[in-house]
């Protein structure tokens, strides 16, 4: 965990940089939405990261999943030095490693390593002359001046953050004991720089929700429990004349948001308030039936499973009659067989909540319930393909 912590503390300077980048919810959804660029299209076996290799075949694929950490390293490694940035730029023609070689500052052949490790992965193409160019996918979402890119997200918050964080897993497992987000984001800079990393990402979520998935309606009132940077009721406010929302977060998160929220137009500014709190507090110093909608994205997931219930009490308390409860979450369906990326999410969350709940819509829904909720019309809709799943209740 020190680790973690300590390789946070240097990002959030990086991280400012990058905050106007798309992180991965954007590029998911550009990918649901948008069909590729003719150049793209064109080109034969190019997959639009339809996430079906984890499925496919009826067996595992054992080298594949045990070595997978390496290629995942060398992707990160490639961001942290601009290596796609430099491979970009030199064009159709390529790029010798040499040329690499100097604008990376690294010498001797372990450079020429790396490139051939990607290369193999097909992160890159290596020519017969000995020149190199990106893959497509590599080209649109990995290289910075891509509206389509999230290698921040990757290189900050997957590759300094996360990745450490799942080395713990099998200590975790036998022990139980993992530190809460709570007290992961009681550091200021690692709360600074995973908020900064996840704005736009959920800015992309919430526009989606809003123009796919959910009618919003004459609503007033909102209440954002653990929402982060504030992305969602940014969205929702601009969405909906008058709608005012409350945000519920930490307090170092809180900070943070206060920033991004300065960054917003006044109207919205006046329409957002933060307050302090730990989500999993018995009390929420909000008033009963006061509220047209109560969200939470990315909360039941992470905290303990005791928890989970006791949440959805106070969302149906704060809600007015008539009001909605939303779940949106990393989740696998019901037969707990899959999709695999959802059940890694959800197996990445031990690592920082040892006590957590893996998600599925059949174990969100009976929790709805017993809060209070109408079981028979709770929806469930899918969100970022494979990944995560919005869960809609309702208050009589």
């Amino acid at each position: 965990m020190a680790a973690a912590f300590a390789a946070a503390r240097g990002l959030t300077r990086a991280i400012s940089r990058c905050a106007s980048k798309r992180v991965p919810e954007r590029a998911l959804f550009s990918r649901l939405s948008a069909p590729a660029p003719p150049a793209l299209a064109a080109l034969p076996g190019v997959r639009a990261f339809s996430r079906t290799s984890w499925e496919s075949g009826d067996d595992v694929d054992l080298d594949s999943v045990a070595y997978g950490f390496m290629a995942s390293q060398a992707l990160f490694s490639a961001l942290e030095l601009g290596i796609f940035d430099k491979v970009a730029a030199a064009g159709e023609k390529g790029c010798a490693a040499k040329d690499v070689q100097q604008a990376c500052g690294v010498e001797g052949p372990r450079l020429t390593t790396l490139l051939t490790a990607l290369t193999a992965v097909k992160c890159l193409r290596r020519s017969d002359e000995g020149l190199y160019t990106l893959s497509p996918n590599t080209a649109q979402y990995m290289v910075s001046s891509s509206r389509h890119y999230y290698g921040d997200y990757l290189q900050y918050q997957i590759g300094r953050q996360f990745y450490h964080r799942m080395g713990a897993l099998p200590e975790v497992m036998t022990t139980g004991k993992a530190p809460s987000y709570a007290s992961w984001f009681s550091d200021p800079e690692v709360a600074k720089t995973y908020t900064q990393a996840q704005h736009n990402g959920s800015v992309a979520t919430a526009k989606y929700l809003v123009r796919k998935k959910l009618d919003l309606g004459g609503i007033s009132s909102m209440l954002d429990v653990g929402g982060g940077s504030g992305a969602f009721s940014y969205v929702f406010t601009e969405a909906t004349p008058g709608l005012k929302s409350t945000v519920l977060e930490l307090p170092e998160v809180c900070r943070t948001g206060e920033g991004i929220k300065a960054q917003q137009p006044q109207d919205i500014q006046d329409r957002v308030s933060f307050v302090e709190l730990d989500a999993t507090s018995p009390d929420w110093p909000v008033s009963d039936s006061n509220y047209d909608i109560v969200l939470m994205s990315y909360i039941s997931g992470s905290v303990p499973e005791s928890v989970i219930l006791p949440l959805y009490k106070n969302a149906f308390k704060a809600l007015r009659p008539g009001g909605r409860l939303l779940v949106h979450d990393f989740m696998v369906n019901d037969s707990l067989d899959g999709p695999a990326l959802g059940a890694l999410w959800g197996l990445q969350h031990v690592t920082v909540n040892a006590q957590g709940l893996g998600l599925c819509p059949a174990e969100v829904i009976r929790r709805m319930a017993q809060a209070g909720f109408e079981e028979n019309k709770c929806q469930t809709h899918e969100m970022i393909h494979g990944m995560t799943k919005l869960i809609v209740a309702h208050k009589a």
